[in-house]
């Protein structure tokens, strides 16, 4: 007669694994594990075979709170939580970080050449700005609204 497999003998899936990866991604963001402690948690996590493998990784930490902030607490969202949105979210951060850069080393152009020198730095701004209006507007990684 077989006996009963216990809970925490019990195999996990990549599902299971995941729900584990979020909270220790919940508790390495609210400082509750260092960077080195969360690798060494992570690495296990993906060799963890059972459900007693898992908790031991998350059983000195709090569980994660399953607050859902007000309505009037949520911010709004810009771009959604699909891959368009990741990729504008990725896009956006690139175009800002060249546009800065731009208008940075014009500053220091002009300011070592006792005037304001022409403007290019619009050249490298206004025309990568134009295309992620436009993906924006055609709805490319824009939330839905509620």
């Amino acid at each position: 007669m077989n006996e009963p497999i216990r809970p925490e003998d019990m195999r996990v899936s990549d599902a299971d694994r995941a729900v584990t990866a979020r909270h220790l991604q919940w508790a390495q963001g609210e400082g509750l594990l260092d960077l080195d402690e969360f690798d060494t948690r992570t690495s296990e996590l993906w060799k963890a075979r059972t459900r007693g493998d898992l908790a031991r990784l998350v059983r000195d930490l709090p569980a994660v709170p399953a607050r859902v902030p007000a309505t009037s607490d949520r911010k709004p969202k810009v771009f959604s939580d699909t891959g368009g949105g990741t990729a504008m979210r990725v896009l956006t951060i690139i175009f800002t970080s060249i546009t800065v850069v731009n208008l940075v080393a014009w500053g220091i152009v002009s300011l070592t050449a006792g005037e304001a020198v022409y403007p290019w730095f619009l050249w490298s701004g206004i025309p990568p700005l134009a295309v992620l209006l436009t993906l924006y507007g055609f709805g490319i990684g824009r939330p839905e609204r509620d």
